[in-house]
């Protein structure tokens, strides 16, 4: 097997398995790890496919396990449905993280070890004080989001350094105003970031930050700062993924207190093509298996893991994952439990704005942002320069 060396806790989770839940199928087939440096898995892969040398479970890169990529159109990536569903098992993957992974890579060829949901986290206690209800349109957000500024808060807590929490935004009212496939078909050219729906979403989030709702001088904020801004009670809001939890589990920089945070979808635009029910997802480094060294003993140990990787990781790490959680976990921090009983319940997910862009509009999409959202540029300047990237770089 083959894993990042940034991720140490598969490993750990993996041989906590062979040394229970699995222990058979360990007996039968050892686990023996491989790691590389997770810049330089579109290399090592490469080379190892070259050479017929694939390991029988392995870290890919996005691109080359999609049907079009190298190991996708060379057959090189197991296809996790049909092999689930003849071992009996294809009950253990969550309906949203299947979502999530046919969304990302076109098929259902990585196993979600690492699942994150994001939304919008929210301080109940600020909530409760105003007496305003979690909202669940776009323009209740707003509404909101006044009241809270008028309270003397920070409607949201804002990363405008990092520059990708401001785009989630642009990206989540597209999905909820023109629906959940709309970034498929701009890379398709049926749709375009030109069109009147994709730059009202640019409109709506360059407002957000004229009105004040991302707080004074946000555009130098760093991650930490947000963080801290939220998790002290500074302001009532912070878009995020569920790798927050990492932060509101740590007493030492939630002040709130756990049981004063809630996660709440993304709201609904009027009138629009999408549902408040489709989360934003991602499900972290594509983990594929070889289709040439898949026999009975891998198939053994893929069955198992998918069966008791979800109760494991989360009863030992805390860790919520794309697994149905098949045995009781107990003493689980209480904002984890909410997470996870939320990704359980869900069946359709979206991906994030720039998911399907290549590098270089990637980087235009979050460099060009922090002239959107100071009035630098117009909501149709940015949308026109970011399709014209994506466009060249097709």
């Amino acid at each position: 097997m083959l894993t990042a060396n940034e991720n140490p806790t598969l490993a750990k989770e993996l041989d906590a398995l062979a040394a229970g839940s699995c222990k058979a199928e360990n007996t039968a087939l050892p686990l023996e790890h491989q790691t590389v440096a997770q810049a330089d898995t579109v290399q090592k892969i490469t080379l190892l496919a070259s050479q017929g040398a694939l390991p029988a479970h392995f870290i890919a890169g996005t691109a080359m396990v999609r049907p079009d990529g190298d190991l996708g159109k060379a057959g090189l990536v197991l296809d996790y449905k049909k092999a689930l569903t003849d071992l009996g098992a294809w009950d253990g993957i969550l309906p949203a993280a299947a979502s999530t992974v046919d969304s990302v890579y076109g098929q259902m060829v990585s196993l979600p070890y690492q699942y994150n949901i994001e939304g919008i986290w929210y301080n109940k206690a600020i909530f409760s004080k105003l007496g305003l209800p979690v909202p669940t349109t776009f323009d209740e957000l707003l509404a909101d989001s006044a009241k809270i500024k008028d309270a003397g808060y920070t409607p949201f807590a804002m990363d405008g350094k990092d520059a990708w929490p401001v785009t989630r935004l642009i990206g989540m009212y597209i999905f909820r105003n023109v629906g959940p496939d709309a970034m498929k078909n701009v890379q398709a050219g049926t749709a375009k970031l030109t069109d009147a729906d994709f730059v009202k979403a640019a409109a709506a989030v360059q407002t957000m930050a004229k009105d004040g709702y991302f707080g004074e001088g946000f555009i130098s904020n760093d991650g930490a700062a947000a963080n801290n801004a939220f998790l002290t009670g500074k302001a009532a809001m912070k878009y995020d993924g569920s790798w927050l939890l990492s932060n509101i589990n740590d007493a030492s920089q939630d002040t709130i207190g756990a049981d004063n945070v809630g996660l709440m979808p993304f709201p609904a635009v009027t009138g629009g093509a999408g549902s408040i029910d489709q989360w934003a997802a991602n499900a972290g480094a594509a983990m594929a298996m070889n289709p040439k060294s898949y026999g009975p003993k891998v198939a053994a140990w893929l069955k198992c893991i998918v069966t008791n990787y979800g109760s494991q990781a989360l009863q030992d790490a805390g860790v919520v994952s794309g697994f149905k959680v098949n045995t009781p976990v107990t003493s689980i921090p209480v904002a984890t439990k909410m997470v996870q009983e939320k990704v359980a319940s869900i069946q359709q997910t979206v991906l994030w704005f720039e998911a399907l862009m290549d590098g270089k509009s990637t980087a235009l999409a979050q460099s060009n942002v922090s002239l959107l959202v100071t009035g630098q540029m117009s909501a149709q300047d940015y949308m026109s320069q970011l399709q014209t990237s994506i466009d060249a770089n097709k």
